[in-house]
């Protein structure tokens, strides 16, 4: 009772060991050895991946060292099959950075309660020695013309911190956009060019970059109460089309 006892354990043990490894032709073997039945040799070899060679001589091979025909027959039907490790997790997709201000319109923004908020636009007119007359002539302006806003007062009102985001067209950067102060008339505010096609009353301002044709520009702190416009390129000269006669006006407020 005993012996049979041991033996029993004795068997279950070797399975236990074999079903912890990949099988192969000398697994066989060895547990053909060790008088594991053929029925779980059998269950083994269906169950357990293995590497086995079952060609015409390893199979003649095996008949000689007594494997039974019923193992070498589940050799056979289970054929080369290799071992593989658990499939690698497939990669993560890439992130794809999302641009938070793809969906704004080309324009000038200000900051809002943490919101960007458009600055309305207004038309700019050129005053000569004639009277007023539009922007687009023959597609240049005349140096050292008035550019004249029509009203006394912008309708977007601000104070500092003075933040503001320009949205511009592909092609376009902030360093193409003019910063420059208003002086304010009785029915209307006017800015002056330069004959070397600058600007009276330029305002410089630091821009960065922070996403695709969009950037934030920060203007001096100390920036004094009045009427201010950010001026549209091709403004002032004829270097680029479609956005003449528009600018985006701002008061500044103590």
């Amino acid at each position: 009772m005993k012996f049979h006892f041991a033996g029993g354990l004795c068997l279950a043990l070797c399975a236990a060991a074999f079903a912890q490894q990949v099988l192969t032709n000398e697994s066989v073997e060895k547990m053909a050895k060790a008088r594991l039945g053929d029925d779980v040799i059998v269950s083994m070899i269906q169950s357990q991946a293995g590497r086995y060679d079952v060609t015409p001589d390893a199979l003649i091979a095996l008949k000689k060292k007594g494997i039974s025909d019923k193992v070498l027959a589940a050799l056979a039907a289970k054929g080369n099959t290799s071992a593989t490790a658990p499939p690698a997790p497939a990669p993560a997709p890439l992130a794809v950075a999302v641009d938070p201000y793809e969906e704004l319109d080309i324009g000038v923004y200000r900051k809002v309660r943490q919101t960007w908020t458009t600055i309305a636009s207004e038309p700019v007119n050129w005053k000569t020695s004639g009277g007023i007359k539009g922007l687009i002539t023959d597609g240049t302006i005349n140096k050292g013309s008035t550019g004249r806003l029509i009203g006394g007062s912008s309708p977007t009102q601000v104070s500092a911190p003075f933040e503001f985001l320009l949205k511009t067209a592909d092609g376009v950067g902030a360093t193409d956009f003019q910063l420059v102060l208003l002086h304010d008339k009785s029915d209307g505010r006017e800015f002056r060019t330069l004959a070397d096609g600058g600007l009276q009353n330029q305002i410089g301002f630091e821009q960065t970059r922070i996403a695709k044709r969009t950037y934030k520009v920060v203007l001096p702190g100390k920036l004094s109460a009045g009427e201010y416009a950010f001026l549209l390129p091709g403004l002032v000269s004829s270097s680029t089309g479609g956005s003449v006669g528009k600018a985006y006006t701002f008061r500044v407020v103590e």
